[in-house]
């Protein structure tokens, strides 16, 4: 399929482009958690790298759906942890990993930026069906609906990343738990609504009859559950912050839920 081997390789280029550019910045500030921010710009220059130069059906109505949706996410994410990374020393995480790599400066361009380049490729599938599209049918209601199911991805993760950066800015509460708002509801309401974000990015895709791009979706909800984002920061949040184990018991740990007694 023409328009995939496009997709392809013009996100694969920006990717690298940026990871690139990442990893050398990261050796020079010697702290590779930078590429956290930029890890939804890759989605977003991509998508505006398509939509400019690529040859599918750019002024449809179904690729600028597509277009803004993934532009306003990647632009807030990338704002939100920008500000929160501003002036803090490494992430622990990468501090963990450049002690056990060595030399890290050479392992993290794959395991650190590499990585992170070839999934966004990967869960980015949607965006490429439908951005180098060349026979765009007008949207119908399973567009409507991956809106619907965006919008609403896009508050849960906006206003649960709100609250809990109003809980952390009291002094009191550096070590507390955060088990209001949403966060009474799921341990990590965020990454449920990015979730929501990705499935909702993928309907459209569907849409057009690209159903496989599911691939996409499916990756991004793997990884926030069981790599990079619920498994690995409750690996280590139980000893970091006192009460977090009855947090648990009582709080669902993804999906919303009453908590229980």
């Amino acid at each position: 399929m023409p328009e995939i081997a496009e997709g392809l390789r013009i996100t694969g280029s920006v990717a690298a482009l940026l990871m690139g550019a990442g990893w050398f910045l990261s050796l020079m500030k010697r702290d590779a958690s930078i590429v956290d921010p930029m890890w939804s710009m890759v989605f977003v220059a991509a998508a505006w790298s398509m939509h400019l130069f690529g040859s599918g059906e750019g002024g449809s109505g179904r690729s600028t759906l597509v277009l803004v949706m993934v532009t306003v996410w990647g632009l807030r994410l990338a704002a939100h942890l920008g500000e929160r990374k501003w002036g803090t020393a490494e992430d622990y995480r990468y501090t963990a990993m450049r002690r056990r790599y060595r030399p890290f400066e050479l392992w993290s361009l794959l395991i650190v930026f590499g990585l992170q380049g070839t999934l966004a490729v990967v869960v980015s599938l949607p965006l490429q069906a439908v951005l180098t599209d060349r026979n765009a049918a007008p949207l119908g209601w399973l567009d409507w609906l991956g809106l619907a199911v965006w919008v609403i991805g896009f508050a849960v993760e906006t206003v649960s990343d709100a609250q809990l950066r109003r809980f952390r800015s009291g002094e009191a509460n550096r070590r507390a738990v955060m088990d209001r708002g949403l966060w009474r509801y799921s341990r990590h309401p965020n990454y449920f609504g990015d979730c929501l974000v990705w499935w909702g990015i993928f309907l459209p895709a569907a849409a057009a009859g690209e159903w496989w791009t599911v691939v996409g979706p499916l990756v991004m909800t793997i990884l926030l559950l069981r790599v990079s984002g619920v498994a690995m920061l409750e690996r280590t949040i139980v000893d970091r912050r006192p009460g977090y184990a009855d947090y648990v018991r009582r709080t669902s740990s993804f999906i919303p839920k009453r908590p229980r007694p």
